[in-house]
């Protein structure tokens, strides 16, 4: 039986608790990270006992198996913020284990621009950087300076730069070329304006309708919470469909061509946003619903919410394999009518072998 030496080290911790969607099984070891030394010795004990080491942050964006992770958690609970103002910058050292919105909620009081449109999004700071969070028109990495971590080949604590991130749309090589590398302990920031940005339509609507001109950075904060609302996309525990990572799937990025060849299909409409000259953004929500999945949605204990297709809600007793089925039957569906292959923005643990998996992150035919 394998010893535990560390006294933060525990044994068969349920994991549904630290987890927005509430359900999974238990980690047979857990530790709760506060310093970065707890992060290299939960590291080491990894290695020297020959278990993967799961990293697990604020829960927003995870599915655990229902037969949980025979290795070590890790919830990265470091915490501190350290502030560096002037008249034109505005600099933070964030810890990762810091909750997300509470820093856009800072950032916005001081009225520096470049978080603003990300306000409501669940999670710890740490899990900003690795699937680059973004919102309405606003990605993490417009205002990253660079981050902190531990490498774990080299065992050593390194800062990397904004441009060497990997950064991408809603992805970095944090999430593709070098999963599981780097145990990220501090993101810094770096601000520059005090102009708002409000470019998204919902954004301009709700401004507009609100008779606001010239919105301030604390103007589109309250624009981007009132409709997270309407769609469910806010944590409130006397909300029925808070119990979901908000956005499954990825929005999908296609060409211009593709895009013109879609629109021809369907009479003239098909929902975009122009990324670039050569790229348009698809709503996965749209998609979702014209290959026959509505809003409220249900198979037995999961389904979608009443606010929003695009999130896979826990009725109350669901299990990650309801879960993880009812999005198979999604993609399958989409990828059948559009030839469109949603991916996935939930982090799955405890699913090494698993075939539904592997279909859900795959591209193509």
């Amino acid at each position: 039986m394998l010893s535990v030496e560390h006294p933060q080290i525990q044994r068969d911790v349920l994991l549904s608790p630290f987890t927005t969607l509430g359900l999974g099984g238990s980690a047979r070891w857990y530790i709760s990270a506060t310093t970065v030394d707890d992060v290299m010795y939960a590291r080491q004990w990894a290695l020297d006992h020959d278990k993967p080491l799961v990293v697990l942050g604020g829960g927003s964006n995870v599915v655990v198996s229902d037969s949980g992770v025979d290795g070590l958690v890790m919830r990265i609970n470091i915490k501190g913020c350290k502030t560096t103002t002037n008249k034109n910058q505005l600099e933070l050292e964030v810890s990762a284990g810091e909750d997300w919105d509470p820093i856009v909620e800072q950032v916005v009081q001081t009225g520096f621009g470049g978080l603003e449109c990300l306000s409501g999004i669940p999670g710890s700071v740490g899990g900003t950087p690795i699937q680059n969070v973004g919102a309405y028109g606003q990605e993490v990495s417009d205002s990253i300076q660079r981050v902190r971590a531990i490498d774990s080949t080299e065992n050593r604590v390194v800062e990397i730069e904004k441009q060497d991130c990997g950064f991408g749309y809603r992805s970095s090589r944090f999430r593709t070329i070098d999963v599981g590398r780097f145990i990220l302990t501090h993101v810094i920031f770096r601000l520059r304006t005090k102009k708002a940005k409000a470019v998204y339509p919902d954004v301009v609507k709700w401004l507009n309708d609100k008779g606001v001109q010239d919105p301030s950075v604390a103007d589109v904060r309250h624009a981007v919470l009132a409709i997270r609302r309407t769609k469910g996309m806010v944590l409130d525990s006397s909300d029925s469909d808070t119990r979901s990572i908000g956005s499954f799937f990825v929005n999908p990025v296609i060409d211009n061509e593709m895009y013109s060849r879609m629109t021809r299909n369907f009479e003239g409409f098909l929902p975009g946003f122009k990324l670039s000259k050569e790229e348009v953004k698809i709503p996965a929500a749209w998609l979702i619903e014209q290959a026959g999945f509505l809003k409220g949605h249900r198979n037995g204990e999961v389904g979608l919410s009443t606010k929003h297709p695009l999130a896979i809600v826990n009725r109350g007793k669901a299990t990650a394999r309801e879960i993880i089925d009812l999005a198979v039957l999604i993609k399958r569906r989409v990828a059948d009518r559009f030839g469109i292959f949603l991916k996935p923005e939930a982090r799955f643990v405890g699913f090494e072998t698993d075939d539904a998996i592997k279909f859900l992150y795959k591209e193509n035919d």
